[in-house]
């Protein structure tokens, strides 16, 4: 990963916590008011192979990671007959990369219903006309399609199709670059009876 020019290192030692969770929740302010960064999610394809794509952090809730998608998408499909992924936040400006490993189960209907609430009108739009019959028309049938809906539907509720999803972690690593030292990353191992092991590995 490039580091911008002229950052300086972080101190990787400097009040590293024994909980990564409490680190986390410094690296993602705002999340509970819907201002959640993108994320790269990775899953486990149906035929085996890996298969990745951006999705938005709705929240952190100080121990889970949660995320929102269609139920009929593949990516649903996966968690169904795998409930494992890997989440990738990065920040290229601040020089850190986040990446989470663990076990994803779905949300509450009421958690879903309240990140719903958080999205912004054309993600509570797109929750309801991004289908695959859409995609498959033409960029114009799209628009048509698009104005019709925002003219018959100016107060929204989240559609039953509207699934969310938290990923409680297992493995977490806090990448840190710079132009001045090597990086690195903090890693960190949930153990089994729930607390954490902690590591540094080369960048």
């Amino acid at each position: 990963m490039t580091v911008l020019p002229g950052r300086a290192a972080e101190d990787p030692d400097a009040a590293a916590p024994a909980d990564p969770l409490v680190l986390a929740a410094a690296w993602l302010p705002g999340v509970d008011a819907g201002l959640g960064p993108t994320m790269t999610l990775s899953t486990v394809g149906l035929d085996g192979y890996p298969s990745a794509r951006t999705v938005l952090l709705s929240r952190f809730d100080g121990e889970r990671l949660h995320f929102h998608t269609d139920s009929r998408s593949r990516k649903a499909a996966e968690l169904a007959a795998l409930p494992r992924a890997a989440v990738t936040v990065v920040w290229p400006e601040a020089a850190r990369q986040l990446v989470v490993v663990g076990d994803v189960a779905p949300v509450t209907a009421d958690e879903a219903r309240a990140a719903y609430a958080t999205r912004t009108r054309y993600l509570q739009v797109l929750a309801w006309v991004n289908d695959l019959e859409a995609a498959a028309d033409t960029a114009s049938r799209r628009r048509e399609l698009w104005a019709a809906f925002e003219r018959d539907r100016p107060e929204l509720e989240p559609p039953d199709t509207w699934a969310g999803f938290a990923l409680t972690p297992r493995r977490m690593l806090f990448w840190r670059g710079a132009t001045d030292a090597a990086s690195n990353r903090l890693v960190y191992e949930r153990c089994p009876d729930g607390s954490w092991s902690r590591d540094s590995w080369p960048g």
